[in-house]
């Protein structure tokens, strides 16, 4: 399974000195604060770049925002495979049971995910929040986000026995999306594990072996 982060690799060694501060204050400040409430001067001032600088290097909001979100994006798509693949050696020799193993370790490593880099709830969530217009570069970035993670299920339960492996992919992912937003709103405790078991559920009744 591809991770899409060849091309993320490029892009960060290509980023000066100044335009990787100004992206790490943005990344700071549009997920503590929200977007629309930082504007570039607190950003400029953040990274000790002139505005000039920022507009220089990312032509303007949009796109730092687009930035924002693609690099938050990348490291998710390049930290989770390994994740997976932890998983997939501790469950033995079973094809069948690697391949559920990976499948439940989505949620094992979104907890860790979650705990690290998203106390606030998804960022991907909260920036489409913000962004009611769906041509804006940042709403592209999230739906193609939302679109990979959907289509790296299906790889995933394409492996496993499951006779609908699509549907139990959709099913998977609207628990992942559901915990993120859940959890972003203290609306649930433990939304991760809570959507971990509701997902061993959806195996078992499929006659899977789950745990």
């Amino acid at each position: 399974m591809g991770s899409g982060a060849t091309g993320a690799a490029a892009g960060r060694a290509a980023l000066t000195p100044g335009a990787r501060r100004v992206l790490d204050a943005a990344a700071e400040l549009f997920y503590e604060r929200g977007i629309n409430a930082v504007g570039v001067d607190l950003i400029a001032q953040r990274a000790q770049v002139t505005k000039k600088t920022l507009y220089d290097r990312f032509g303007s909001k949009e796109a730092l925002v687009a930035a924002y979100l693609r690099e938050r994006d990348e490291r998710w798509r390049r930290w989770l495979p390994a994740r997976l693949d932890e998983a997939a050696r501790a469950a033995g020799p079973d094809p069948d049971a690697v391949a559920i193993a990976r499948v439940l370790a989505t949620f094992d490593a979104l907890e860790v995910w979650t705990r690290r880099e998203n106390p606030r709830g998804c960022g991907f969530v909260n920036a489409a929040a913000e962004l009611p217009d769906l041509t804006h570069p940042g709403r592209v970035v999230i739906a193609e986000q939302k679109r990979w993670f959907r289509d790296y299920l299906r790889e995933l339960c394409r492996a496993t026995p499951a006779s609908d492996p699509d549907d139990l992919a959709d099913e998977l992912a609207l628990l992942h999306e559901g915990a993120m937003v859940l959890g972003g709103l203290d609306a649930v405790a433990e939304p991760v594990p809570l959507a971990r078991r509701l997902a061993v559920r959806a195996l078992t009744q499929r006659g899977l072996p789950a745990a």
